[in-house]
């Protein structure tokens, strides 16, 4: 813990301040001018880079070649992206109420599809 300090520090790095202004480039040309307020629910399907032998992989597993495949593990493919998501496409992450994920088979470039829809309190039987 750096000295004087009695609680712990986050430090963002470098990248990650890259990565949350490169989806709000995103959000903006998507439209979005400011974050969801109250609830949300995120879908999240993440598509891991396809490797040059897929097909050999494919014929000797057709079933199940994509389960070789390199990729994040989806429980870090939330965090980083909630991170970068906050105060852009919704408030706090304390806003997510109902969230999913996905890893779909790999079919080219690497990337990750994010949904994101507000929940009204009337859906859920509230007011």
């Amino acid at each position: 813990m750096p000295r004087g300090f009695y609680a712990p520090v986050t430090v963002v790095s470098a990248e990650a301040k890259a990565y949350k202004r490169q989806v709000a480039l995103l959000a903006r040309a998507a439209g979005i001018r400011e974050p969801i307020k109250g609830r949300v629910a995120v879908h999240i399907r993440l598509y891991p880079q396809r490797p040059k032998d897929w097909k050999k992989r494919q014929a000797a597993d057709p079933l199940g070649w994509d389960s070789t495949v390199r990729s994040m593990d989806l429980d870090n493919v939330r965090k980083v992206l909630y991170d970068a998501m906050e105060g852009i496409l919704f408030g706090d992450d304390k806003s997510v109420w109902f969230d999913s994920a996905e890893r779909m088979k790999p079919d080219g470039e690497p990337r990750v599809v994010v949904s994101i829809s507000s929940i009204s309190l009337e859906s859920e039987g509230g007011v």
